[in-house]
């Protein structure tokens, strides 16, 4: 199979005005048709996940390094190997429901179709795991805004210094995403996004980048740099593409998670994660 991108971004209607406003079914049906955007802002108060797709011999390995790692690899759900749809996504099909998918073979990206119908075969497991871009809306209710959906890009992520514990044969860094918050407000993001723990909950780092390993900011690892207003702080959370970096480090013979930033969105409300 040739090492290239197999497809560009569909745009094949109008985004909708509110993208916020639409139920995940109708979100879903818009990528099922071919429309591949960044999901950050898209059906206000239901849960968005990542996904991590393997061959059934490695999903124990896979299990056992979320389980390890909860912060970056909060597990929401499981569909058995074959299975494309469960209570997440009801009556929806995992190979084609999320805007765009990444494909790895022996740990290198080699695709990030619109779906993954070509790839499918019945011995898979998906790994649904949690996003942050759940407790988004609970910072912009705060009155936190959230620069990548303002400045209408992808959120920059980062792989860091640090390293999750390994489990079997998968190994890797912590990845995490940046949100800059204005100093002021940074207590108040702790403790929001503190109340959702199975979406990666409180920052794993406030303030200098240098101390995750992190050289610049202004070229991620994944998705797009962000402009840092005066007077905020560079604020990191876990994240789940971690999986994906540990998948490039661990070189398996086949795994597919989501584009970073394309998210699964869930018939799970946010709610349903928010703890008191």
């Amino acid at each position: 199979m040739q090492n290239v991108e197999t497809s560009q971004t569909v745009n094949p209607f109008a985004l909708p005005a509110d993208r916020g406003a639409l139920t995940p079914a109708e979100a879903r049906a818009m990528f099922r048709s071919g429309l591949a955007v960044p999901t950050a802002g898209w059906s206000r108060g239901y849960a968005q996940a990542n996904l991590m797709i393997v061959p059934r011999e490695l999903a124990f390995d896979v299990l056992l390094f979320a389980q390890r790692n909860p912060k970056p690899c909060p597990i929401l759900g499981v569909l058995d190997a074959g299975e494309v749809t469960g209570p997440l996504l009801a009556g929806g099909d995992i190979r084609t429901d999320v805007p765009r998918y990444t494909v790895y073979l022996d740990g290198q990206k080699v695709a990030e179709p619109t779906y993954i119908s070509e790839y499918w075969r019945d011995d898979l497991v998906t790994f649904i795991v949690g996003c942050s871009f759940t407790f988004e809306s609970a910072l912009r209710e705060g009155g936190i805004s959230v620069a990548h959906i303002d400045q209408n890009v992808n959120v920059p992520m980062y792989k860091t210094n640090v390293r999750c514990e390994p489990a079997g044969s998968i190994s890797g860094p912590l990845v995490v995403s940046m949100r800059p918050i204005p100093a002021s407000r940074v207590a108040d993001a702790v403790r929001i996004t503190s109340r959702y723990p199975a979406v990666h909950g409180a920052p794993v780092h406030v303030g200098n980048p240098a101390e995750l390993g992190i050289g610049d900011l202004g070229r991620p690892d994944f998705g797009d740099p962000v402009q840092i207003p005066e007077g905020h702080i560079p604020v990191f959370w876990a994240c789940g593409v971690t999986p994906q970096a540990a998948v490039m480090e661990s070189r398996p013979a086949l795994a597919i998670g989501h584009a970073p930033g394309h998210m699964l969105i869930t018939d799970a409300r946010d709610s349903d994660y928010l703890v008191p």
